[in-house]
């Protein structure tokens, strides 16, 4: 069993720390314990190009959240809790039936609060023959501990970077030391995979690729997370600036959050790339 899994025990698994006996069912910010749910499994094609491809990522969308997001997107899935009950036995034989159907990857989508069962899961199914890589696509929420027991396990990490300011991460996410948690993070996911490999087919091999989510009035504080990949990852990182926000959840009980993003905060975003130098990756389209 991999050692993350005893950590289970008094849980400190993501940053939250509880402390639960998740081992015995117990649970904390997570709402998990052991055992766990799968909202769905599928085959994938809106990711970005080199995760999507020509065939597909093969996503495995988890119940539950570290984080608490008022605009989470999917939150039936983060926030309610919405699935069909799984397990590491279970887990197992859906990477291997995504992997039969060609898939390109095993896309874990929300995996931070079952990294110990996902652990065991991956070495389980490399024993039994799997063989594309793993996508660790996190919130970016992840305690550094976690993440080097995971070494040799991801090939392609995936994370959020969702803001820079400590107050709108505590406001809208009830996460008050997401950035330091975040940067931390995003620092150990790079060391360990390094810069996005694509190979002749255009397919994302191995490394990192930093999703930003854009936000109304620059709740994320775009400019700083550019400024940090830039100057402490590498200009040479592959950022994906996504613009598909929309209100959802409890959005509506925000003003600021209670409309898309405008023209002039997009362009802003696209002043902010050029004065870092940061050229790789994706900016959607208003």
């Amino acid at each position: 069993m991999s050692n993350l899994i005893f950590r289970l025990k008094s849980c400190n698994i993501c940053p939250r720390n509880c402390k639960v006996n998740r081992l015995e069912g117990k649970t904390g910010y997570c709402k998990t314990g052991l055992d766990f749910s799968v909202a769905s499994y599928n085959v994938h094609k809106g990711e970005e190009p080199p995760i999507s491809g020509t065939n597909g990522s093969g996503t495995i969308f988890f119940a539950n959240c570290n984080l608490s997001c008022v605009f989470c997107q999917n939150y039936p899935i983060s926030q309610l809790g919405n699935g069909k009950p799984c397990n590491i036995k279970k887990l197992t034989k859906i990477m291997l039936e995504l992997e039969q159907k060609g898939v390109h990857n095993i896309n874990l989508v929300t995996p931070t609060h079952l990294s110990a069962q996902i652990a065991i899961a991956i070495k389980k199914a490399k024993l039994q023959g799997l063989k594309i890589p793993i996508v660790y696509n996190t919130n970016g929420y992840d305690s550094v501990k976690t993440l080097k027991a995971l070494d040799g396990l991801i090939d392609i990490y995936l994370p959020d970077a969702k803001y820079s300011k400590s107050a709108n991460s505590k406001k809208y996410s009830n996460a008050r030391d997401y950035w330091q948690v975040n940067k931390k993070a995003l620092v150990e996911m790079h060391r360990q995979v390094g810069e996005l490999k694509i190979n002749k087919n255009g397919i994302a091999t191995k490394g990192l690729i930093i999703r930003h989510l854009l936000l109304p009035k620059n709740i994320s504080g775009t400019k700083e997370v550019i400024r940090f990949i830039a100057n402490k990852i590498s200009k040479n990182t592959f950022v994906s600036f996504m613009t598909q926000y929309h209100p959802a959840y409890k959005a509506f009980k925000y003003k600021e959050l209670s409309r898309k993003i405008t023209q002039k905060e997009y362009s802003l975003t696209a002043q902010a790339l050029d004065e870092f130098g940061i050229i790789n990756g994706w900016v959607q389209e208003l």
